[in-house]
């Protein structure tokens, strides 16, 4: 599993949800076609997500923003 859930409702929905059971966020955003992604600081509370939010999981893949940017593979932060 990942800690990264993309779910079809709104950033603030998820964010009370965390905060209501004190889950860490690591990573919140809006998805450009409606919903967020979340990725969540442990697989603890991602799995509590995916269980308090099950109906609201997108399945397959999600268009995200143009202002995301992603690691280039082999290189990690020092």
């Amino acid at each position: 599993m990942s800690r990264a859930i993309n779910l079809s409702t709104t950033p603030e929905t998820v964010q009370a949800l965390c905060v209501r059971h004190n889950v860490g966020i690591s990573t919140l955003e809006a998805l450009p076609e409606g919903g967020c992604r979340v990725v969540l600081l442990n697989m603890v509370g991602a799995d509590m997500v995916r269980l308090k939010m099950k109906d609201k999981i997108i399945k397959g893949t999600v268009i995200r923003s143009g202002q995301y940017h992603a690691r280039a593979a082999g290189i990690r932060p020092r």
